[in-house]
């Protein structure tokens, strides 16, 4: 009984963050600061910087 191996039974679904307040886009965002990679959330309207899209709340 041959399946589909589990790699191929994975999907890529990319999630869109809305910031509630002003109606933006939050991107993630990886800066490369002192030897270290970075991530942050920024949101394309109103250039509000966080940590992570949950932090807009």
């Amino acid at each position: 009984m041959a399946g589909a191996s589990k790699n191929s039974r994975t999907t890529v679904a990319t999630q869109k963050f809305i910031h509630e307040a002003c109606g933006g886009e939050i991107i993630m965002k990886t800066l490369f600061e002192n030897g270290k990679l970075k991530n942050i959330a920024e949101c394309q309207k109103c250039k509000r910087v966080e940590r992570r899209p949950k932090d807009f709340k």
